[in-house]
């Protein structure tokens, strides 16, 4: 029997990538965007699509229950869908932070406690949470995206204990530089006040928020490793990959606090910075 997979965020990127792969690979997959006519290229390769905007609760209540009736069951779930918020602390809102955790942290968790049910009583699944590296290790400028993922990587390792004993596997993703439309997002999601501190190295902050599409990973190459990795019997728990996925993590983990602080400065142009003046 095909696996029935659900994944958000499918109208480009790593998500259209995931939809094709596990097409590919013989999967029934279920493509879903917050605009239908944006995956409608999905549904002419044969994968069923649904309007999903995973920031509308009672939508994705009513969602989940109509695949159930149409698809009878749900082997995957890939909370793919997501968005960078970049700026300095100082200048991001608290509207802007609350918009941050809404679709990356709240979104996927409560996608889950819909689907979680499913699969238990199946007695079996397997829930993806697509993480990042900058959940590992913050960065300038890039501080609630970097909160947000680190949201998402906690609860993944709650969930990845306390559903086990139901079948339910669960699956943090930690990708480094995957070719996407993310870096022209997240350059619009910049967040500068018009007397920022920040406001001479502006450039740095612009080139902080599309840094993960320098050099990156194709993503259909990102995508078979993953899909290849996720249909095993037992799929690792944490998976890793694409450029710059590792070379973060390992400076976190065994430089000094200074020394890393030291270097990340320096990266993004803060020695430049002179202290405001007083009034």
């Amino acid at each position: 029997m095909a696996s029935v997979v659900l994944i958000t965020g499918s109208s480009s990127g790593i998500g259209k990538a995931l939809c094709q792969e596990f097409s590919r690979r013989g999967c029934r997959v279920i493509a879903t965007a917050r605009q239908l006519e944006s995956i409608a290229d999905l549904k002419e390769q044969g994968m069923a699509t649904w309007p999903l905007d995973v920031n509308q609760p009672e939508q994705v209540r009513q969602t989940v229950a109509e695949i159930l009736a149409a698809e009878e069951r749900l082997d995957i779930l890939i909370n793919n869908a997501g968005f960078g918020q970049f700026g300095p602390m100082l200048d991001v809102s608290p509207e802007q932070m609350q918009a941050q955790f809404e679709t990356n942290v709240f979104a996927p968790l409560f996608l889950i406690q819909q689907v979680a049910p499913i699969m238990g009583r199946q007695g079996s699944g397997l829930i993806v949470n697509m993480g990042s590296i900058s959940g590992v290790t913050s960065t300038p400028f890039a501080g609630a995206y970097c909160a947000s993922k680190a949201a998402l990587h906690a609860y993944s390792d709650a969930l990845r204990m306390e559903l086990a004993p139901f079948g339910i596997r669960v699956v943090t993703i930690q990708p480094g530089g995957i070719e996407s439309g993310f870096g022209e997002v997240a350059a619009e999601n910049i967040r500068l006040g018009a007397e920022s501190w920040y406001g001479a190295i502006a450039d740095h902050i612009q080139a902080r928020a599309t840094l993960s599409q320098q050099n990156a990973t194709p993503t259909e190459e990102f995508a078979e490793k993953l899909v290849a990795a996720l249909l095993q019997p037992q799929p690792p728990a944490m998976i890793r990959l694409g450029k710059k996925s590792f070379r973060l993590p390992f400076l976190k983990r065994w430089l000094p606090t200074f020394l890393l602080d030291r270097i990340l400065k320096k990266r993004f142009g803060l020695n430049e910075l002179k202290e405001p003046q007083k009034p």
